[in-house]
């Protein structure tokens, strides 16, 4: 059976990829109100307070679209040559 994701839920898998304490925990899809993004989730320790000490879920929305859209690193281009310099 495949997995469908319905409107107004989403899942989270553990990140494989973690390198770094700033790389989240956990990473997935959530879709909102028919708007897909992704998620990314960090396990915290709470440090002070009435609760020190309970692990908790920081969770990271971005919409999918946006992330699409930025626009791609610039490549350097080539200059343009002068009307002298073209060979006709």
């Amino acid at each position: 059976m495949a997995f469908e994701q319905r409107n107004n839920e989403g899942a989270l898998f553990k990140n494989d990829r973690k390198e770094t304490d700033q790389h989240p925990n956990a990473k997935g899809s959530a879709t909102i109100d028919g708007v897909k993004y992704w998620v990314s989730a960090w396990t915290n320790i709470i440090q002070s307070g009435d609760k020190a000490g309970e692990k908790y879920q920081k969770l990271s929305f971005t919409r999918a679209e946006q992330q699409a859209s930025r626009p791609a690193e610039r490549q350097p281009q080539a200059p343009i040559p002068e009307d002298d310099d073209i060979p006709f």
